[in-house]
């Protein structure tokens, strides 16, 4: 009925065809994610970890600051003993 060499041939250029582009596919994601790598490097962006070290380090000078701003409305008023600032 069928002629199998037909469908072995064919069967054998879908799978060459999906080896090539799987081949092709890896290529693109290498060339992709050089080119994000260089694009995000070239643009100074930090990594997480340096991101959440420096918002630690924001928010302990915004308390700093609170706390100056406190003990100089303090001691801009006569007659209030000023306070030891906590550590």
């Amino acid at each position: 009925m069928f002629d199998k060499i037909p469908f072995q041939d064919i069967s054998q250029r879908l799978t060459t065809a999906s080896t090539g582009l799987l081949q092709g596919r890896e290529n693109m994601e290498k060339t992709v994610r050089a080119l994000l790598q260089g694009t995000f490097e070239s643009m100074n962006l930090v990594s997480r970890e340096e991101f959440e070290v420096q918002k630690a380090i924001l928010a302990k000078t915004r308390e700093r600051v609170e706390w100056l701003e406190a003990r100089l409305a303090e001691l801009e008023q006569p007659g209030l003993q000023p306070t030891e600032p906590e550590s």
